[in-house]
């Protein structure tokens, strides 16, 4: 059962790393996407979700600054789930529910924290 976060986390995690790791293989279409999305400075927006989904997903992983990776990650989905998935637009709708699960499952890791098998729980051991 000591488990169980630990894989949630992880699974959770590995959305974000692929997507991190997506955007960076295809960062000239995915800054092209953003600015004809209308969003100023696409390049800097881009680097910044980068680097958030690529720390948020590790920190889970490790369950090291647990709350706050699943902070920095509800701070990513809220604006990306609006700008790109609008509830309105029928083939968004899915996305953007689904961003509501990722946000649901990081607001209960926020509430429960990491987990005994992590580096929270080891450094609370060692407090």
């Amino acid at each position: 059962m000591k488990y169980i976060p630990l894989v949630a986390r992880t699974f959770i995690a590995i959305l974000f790393l692929y997507a991190g790791i997506n955007h960076i293989f295809g960062f000239a279409e995915t800054q092209t996407m953003m600015a004809n999305k209308g969003l100023p400075l696409a390049t800097l927006l881009l680097g910044g979700t980068i680097v958030f989904q690529l720390v948020g997903a590790i920190l889970l992983i490790l369950g090291y600054q647990t709350k706050w990776s699943a902070i920095l990650l509800i701070l990513f989905l809220i604006p990306a789930s609006f700008v790109f998935h609008s509830p309105f637009d029928p083939a968004e709708r899915i996305q953007f529910l689904k961003n509501l699960a990722l946000i649901g499952a990081l607001l209960t890791i926020f509430y429960h924290g990491a987990g005994p098998v992590s580096l929270d729980a080891r450094q609370s051991e060692i407090d």
